[in-house]
């Protein structure tokens, strides 16, 4: 049941990271291990330049193992790549992380910096700094800058920060 499970989420993750291009090959990789790029090719029908972008890109992301091994018919060397599906839990937990990270971030920017803005939502918001520079008219549509809170904003990513942080700490 357990590799059932792991084949489920390597292509589910791969479809999230690519899409219809990324499920197919992932679930060519899980019915045939050890396939070479020609192989998937053949058991998919998609082009073998669109099939080696998938590859490399999925084996940077530590989703799949490629070994280098010589083709004896051919006399040159090719990779045989294998889905690594214990790796998938450690993929989705570095994703968490990374988003934590960006989220941290954009809350200390938010916490940092005092907004105005013309009241136009196709203008963007203009830090302090800038109103100033602009003589408190927007840049965009001229119209006068006021101060704009920001505490919906925080709040949302605060929510946001903790619900990752239990998340990351349940799994521990």
């Amino acid at each position: 049941m357990r590799s059932v499970e792991c084949g489920d989420s390597f292509v589910k993750i791969a479809g999230l990271i690519g899409g219809e291009e990324y499920l197919r090959v992932a679930r060519a990789l899980l019915n045939s291990e050890d396939a070479t790029d020609e192989e998937i090719a053949s058991a998919t029908g998609m082009r073998i330049n669109v099939i080696r972008k998938v590859l490399y890109d999925m084996f940077g992301k530590a989703l799949i193992t490629g070994i280098r091994v010589k083709d004896e018919k051919k006399g040159w060397f090719v990779y045989r790549w294998r889905a690594k599906q214990d790796q998938v839990d450690n993929f989705i937990d570095n994703q968490k992380k990374k988003i934590l990270d960006r989220l941290q971030k954009r809350l200390e920017y938010e916490d940092s910096s005092e907004f105005y803005h013309c009241g136009n939502k196709d203008c963007p918001r203009v830090k302090f700094d800038s109103a100033v520079e602009v003589f408190f008219k927007c840049p965009i549509c001229k119209g006068p800058l006021n101060m704009v809170g920001n505490d919906n904003v925080k709040d949302a990513l605060r929510y946001k920060i903790e619900q990752i942080k239990a998340d990351i700490s349940s799994e521990r």
